[in-house]
């Protein structure tokens, strides 16, 4: 019984759609821009747009993960 609740429960947080995937790549990349923004406010000039040119290359590669996982678990016909 309890082993069937953690399954379901863990199943709520796992990515199993592209869809899923994108939605998720989304929020990142809204918390990226804010983060990206209040660096430039705070770090003004080269600094501030360093650090929030990091910040968005970092959703890309994220991004890039989330969906070769999403290919990869489908490729080796995994089953949620």
């Amino acid at each position: 019984m309890v082993t069937i609740f953690i399954r379901k429960f863990r199943r709520l947080f796992a990515i199993k759609t592209k869809f899923e995937a994108f939605g998720v790549i989304y929020a990142l990349a809204m918390g990226a821009a804010d983060r990206g923004v209040a660096y430039m406010a705070h770090y003004p000039g080269w600094p501030g747009k360093i650090l929030a040119l990091c910040c968005t290359g970092a959703v890309f590669m994220a991004g890039a993960k989330i969906i070769d996982a999403i290919d990869l678990r489908a490729h080796m016909g995994y089953q949620d």
